[in-house]
C-alpha cells in the first residue's frame, strides 16, 4: 500500500475512478437496501460486508470509506425490519437476511457486475452485527477472514436473562427503548426470541467452525452495552482453548460505538485484512 487510508485519499487517476452504488438484496420475499463502495482500479477487488447491530444507529460507514481507499469494496445495507426496508425484525431474520446477502455477493453475475473478488470476502460486523458476522462466516466457507467489533452475544444474554429475572426486565427495557427504527416487534418479543434460542446462539459454540480462518475480536472497555468480561473475554478463551489458531484480540479503552477510538478502530481493521487478506491495485 503506497498510501496511508486512514489519513490521505489515494493517488489521483485510478480508471475507473471509485463509486458508490445502491443495491438491494432479496430476502424471504422483502427487499434489502444497500450501497457498494467500489475502490478505483480496474479489480477485481476484495468486498467487506459490514454489518451493523440494534437498531442501527452505527451503521460504520467511516469503516467503509477507510476500506474503500485501502482497496477494497465494501457493503454496507439494513436488515428486514429496519430503517423503512418491509417485513419484521427479529434476530433470525437479522441472521438469515446476513447469510443471504454474503450469498448474493459471492454469485457470478452480482460479482461482475461489481468488479468483485469473491474469493477474497470478509464479514465484520459491530454489536449485533458481530454476533451475525461470526455465525455467518461459521456456515459459510466462502468467507475468508471474519471480525466482531463490540459484539453483543445473545448466548450469554439468553443465559444470564435466565438465571436473573432483574437482568431479564432489564433486556426487556433496554431492547424497547430503541424500536423507532424497526418494524414488527418489542422488547418483550426480543428477549423471548432470545431466551427460546438459549445455548444455541452461544458464539463460543462456533470455534470449531471458525479454526481454519483469521478472526478478529475488538471490544471496549467501557462498553456497557456488551460488556467485555461478558461477551469479550469468554469468547477469546473459548477460542484460544479450541483451535482457531489465527486470532486476533483487541481491548480499546472506550465505550460500545468506540466514539473516540474510531481512527485506531479503522486502522486495526485495515492492519488486519491487509494481513490476512491483502487488495492489490
Amino acid at each position: 500500500m503506497e498510501w496511508d487510508p486512514i489519513a490521505a485519499d489515494p493517488p489521483p487517476g485510478l480508471v475507473p475512478p471509485a463509486v458508490n452504488t445502491p443495491v438491494t438484496f432479496q430476502s424471504s420475499g422483502e427487499q434489502l437496501l444497500g450501497v457498494i463502495h467500489r475502490p478505483g482500479g480496474p479489480g477485481p477487488h476484495p468486498v467487506v460486508v459490514l454489518l451493523h447491530g440494534f437498531p442501527g444507529n452505527e451503521r460504520n460507514f467511516d469503516l467503509a470509506h477507510v476500506l474503500s481507499r485501502a482497496g477494497y469494496a465494501t457493503l454496507v445495507f439494513h436488515f428486514r425490519g429496519s430503517w423503512g426496508v418491509g417485513g419484521t425484525w427479529t434476530w433470525g431474520n437479522v441472521l438469515e437476511d446476513s447469510a443471504r446477502v454474503v450469498a448474493a455477493v459471492q454469485e457470478a453475475d452480482f460479482a461482475a457486475k461489481h468488479q468483485l473478488d469473491t474469493g477474497s470476502l470478509a464479514v465484520f460486523g459491530h454489536s449485533l452485527g458481530g454476533f451475525a458476522a461470526l455465525r455467518t462466516a461459521a456456515a459459510d466457507s466462502g468467507v475468508a477472514v471474519v471480525g466482531s467489533v463490540a459484539g453483543f452475544n445473545l448466548g450469554a444474554a439468553a443465559r444470564a436473562a435466565a438465571a436473573d429475572p432483574a437482568v431479564r426486565a432489564t433486556y426487556v427495557a433496554g431492547f424497547g427503548e430503541s424500536l423507532l427504527p424497526l418494524t414488527g416487534t418489542s422488547g418483550e418479543a426480543l428477549v423471548a426470541e432470545m431466551a427460546a434460542a438459549g445455548e444455541d446462539w452461544e458464539l463460543a459454540r462456533l470455534a470449531k467452525h471458525l479454526a481454519d480462518r483469521p478472526v478478529l475480536l475488538v471490544a471496549g472497555s467501557r462498553d456497557d452495552v456488551a460488556p467485555p468480561d461478558m461477551h469479550h473475554e469468554p469468547l477469546v478463551a473459548a477460542y484460544h482453548a479450541h483451535g482457531v489458531t489465527t486470532l486476533e484480540c483487541v481491548v480499546f479503552p472506550t465505550d460500545h460505538a468506540l466514539c473516540d477510538h474510531r481512527v485506531a478502530l479503522a486502522r486495526t481493521v485495515v492492519q488486519f485484512l491487509t494481513r490476512h487478506m491483502p487488495a492489490v491495485r
